[in-house]
């Protein structure tokens, strides 16, 4: 690869260049060579120890084709890294161990790897989010949905599973609904599920379930020992067989918002109202607020005649 130019200049090149230029002789003991490998002076051949002074816009010129093209080499070395990174699947089929895991301590180390990460990707991005939807920085969503395009363009499987109550918060459900018609693949479930991202089945990263207190609670773990991410992938598909396609969304009735549908659904399943909790994630005070709301919506007085009027919506549906 062709190398950089050799730069900055020192203070001693630039009084050495300018004495030259003038007619003068170069600094005495400064080295040179500098000088003459940018093409700014260039060695006297009338008179031995001399030097010459050649136009600065040549040098620069010079220069930059010399960055131009080192950029173009890198961009294309950058391109083959997949290929390369392709191989460790031959390398990993015929031993018992592979990656290790490292912890990641903080939110922007998270995402610094998973951007790497997805550099290389080459067929998937699989990702669970669990927790309650958030009004967003509508520069952050921008940005996610530039990093969706640019992963199907590149044709790789993109698919994102999200607690049910995201359908019920307007800006993700809109980000979403364009994220699905960008061809992402997403899905909401109504039971409780780990954080993850999965890339390429060979990246996996999670949260930071062994941490301790006063450690950022945004760390995780990169793993990439082949059966922990095999094992997770398994994982993944199995809440995503269990999930709801978010063209598929629960319309039965606009009275209740997709948390309360999904605490009726499980008292009806037969969940006792304790369990339903922690069956969806929640605290037993959110159940049962979201419970006297649900009452409230469709005017029942009683969890009995809740339950009675969910069953009819049903029958209808």
């Amino acid at each position: 690869m062709t190398g950089l130019p050799d730069l900055p200049l020192s203070s001693g090149d630039r009084e050495t260049y300018r004495a030259v230029a003038t007619g003068g002789e170069a600094l005495a003991g400064h080295d040179v060579g500098r000088l003459v490998g940018l093409g700014l002076i260039a060695p006297n051949p009338d008179r031995d120890g001399q030097y010459i002074a050649h136009d600065p816009r040549g040098a620069v010129q010079q220069a930059l084709s010399q960055v131009q093209e080192t950029i173009m080499r890198a961009a294309q070395c950058m391109a083959e890294l997949p290929a390369v990174e392709g191989l460790t699947a031959a390398y990993d089929s015929h031993r018992w161990y592979s990656g290790l895991s490292e912890l990641l301590e903080t939110r922007d180390e998270m995402n610094a790897r998973i951007a790497q990460a997805l550099r290389t990707a080459s067929s998937e991005m699989w990702t669970a989010q669990p927790g309650a939807p958030v009004d967003r920085d509508p520069e952050v969503q921008r940005a996610g949905m530039e990093r969706v395009l640019d992963l199907r363009a590149r044709g790789i499987s993109v698919r994102s599973l999200y607690n049910v109550a995201v359908r019920d918060h307007a800006t993700t459900s809109v980000h979403l609904a364009a994220a699905v018609e960008a061809g992402a693949e997403v899905s909401t479930l109504e039971e409780a599920f780990p954080r993850l991202v999965i890339i390429d089945g060979t990246h996996l990263f999670i949260d930071n379930c062994v941490r301790a207190n006063g450690e950022d609670k945004d760390a995780g773990w990169h793993v990439t020992d082949r059966a922990t991410v095999a094992w997770a992938h398994t994982v993944y598909q199995h809440m995503w067989a269990r999930a709801t396609r978010w063209q598929d969304g629960d319309v039965s009735s606009e009275m209740l918002t997709e948390r309360q549908k999904a605490i009726l659904r499980a008292l009806e399943e037969g969940e006792p109202q304790h369990g339903v909790g922690p069956r969806l994630g929640l605290s037993d005070r959110t159940v049962t607020k979201e419970i006297a709301a649900a009452r409230a919506a469709v005017g029942a007085q009683t969890v009995y005649q809740l339950m009675a009027w969910w069953g009819r919506q049903q029958a209808e549906a």
